[in-house]
């Protein structure tokens, strides 16, 4: 699905003539039904509730929602013992809204929605979240936007967060608990993450493992840095898929989540991102960092089901080299 059919939205050499649009009343409505088993005969609801992923936090916005929680279609408290063979229903109420993230017709591609999560590929050069100098124009800015467009409240929730300059895969929560169920996860390194990237030259050797940790470099707010005393872990599994023209197209797995990890992992390695302006501005075929998140994987935070999504390589990291593998 590609939300540009909402409305027409012109946008040249980065600028923006598009629609920007005023919060008005909306609601979210979504109800979550389960049905006690014996492993849960005598736990509180607040117990279930809390094993099956729910924050305290979420637990507290529930008591101030209207007959949020419901047994056998009576409304009962958090306190309340549940019985084999009950059904439990939490019905979810939102009504707020992220005020200071302006609506604005963005286009941008949705590859799976339902009604606890929303999967998108995002283009390069659209920033995650809006900035002091960037107020309208971000991967934020447009979900705003196509949520108003359904009168839904929006909240922006995104489990897994790109740099502005890479494609590709990333997750966002619909409501209050498939955020904290998918936070968590992140957390727990739960969700599984592709890398498409592609380096100058022949990377030796084709498959291993990069462990090394990362820190701020001293003097700057934005660059990263190895550092085996003071840096946070990091772990970055790779493989080169294919080799062409005096380039490699290299699989990468993040096992951690650092900020900026695969462009300095790979700078180490000896093979920097081509395009990447902040650690490597080789510029002869892109002009951004060529790193494409392609596949993510993960268990549903509602439903519990194995998911998985893939995006193919975007048109700048394909045209130059015409590369034969595929996601």
């Amino acid at each position: 699905m590609n939300v540009n059919d909402l409305s027409d939205c012109n946008r040249t050499a980065g600028k923006i003539c598009a629609n920007v649009a005023e919060w008005g009343s909306q609601t979210l409505n979504r109800t979550l039904c389960y049905s006690i088993s014996e492993a849960d005969h005598d736990l509180r609801i607040e117990q279930y509730l809390r094993r099956r992923g729910y924050s305290r936090q979420n637990l507290t916005e529930l008591k101030k929602m209207p007959d949020s929680i419901q047994v056998n279609g009576v409304h009962c408290i958090l306190k309340k013992t549940l019985s084999a063979g009950d059904e439990l229903e939490v019905r979810i109420r939102e009504t707020e809204c992220s005020e200071k993230i302006p609506a604005v017709n963005i286009p941008f591609q949705i590859i799976y929605e339902d009604e606890d999560i929303l999967v998108v590929n995002k283009p390069a050069g659209l920033p995650m979240h809006p900035s002091m100098k960037n107020y309208h124009y971000s991967l934020a800015n447009a979900l705003a936007w196509y949520y108003q467009q359904q009168n839904e409240p929006f909240i922006f929730r995104c489990a897994n967060r790109l740099d502005r300059d890479t494609s590709g895969l990333t997750v966002a929560a619909k409501h209050m608990v498939s955020a904290n169920i998918l936070s968590g996860m992140g957390y727990r390194h739960e969700i599984e993450r592709e890398y498409l990237a592609i380096v100058r030259g022949r990377v030796l050797p084709a498959f291993d493992t990069i462990d090394a940790p990362l820190s701020r470099r001293e003097g700057s707010i934005i660059e990263r840095k190895v550092d085996f005393e003071k840096g946070e872990r990091a772990v970055t599994h790779y493989e080169v898929v294919e080799e062409k023209n005096g380039h490699s197209l290299v699989s990468l797995r993040l096992e951690t989540g650092r900020t900026h990890q695969i462009r300095i992992h790979l700078k180490y390695l000896g093979f920097p991102l081509i395009g990447d302006y902040l650690y490597n501005p080789d510029m002869e075929y892109i002009s951004r960092q060529a790193l494409h998140s392609c596949r993510l994987r993960f268990v549903h935070p509602i439903t519990k089901e194995r998911m998985e999504f893939t995006a193919p390589l975007p048109e700048d990291m394909q045209d130059r080299f015409c590369w034969n593998y595929s996601v």
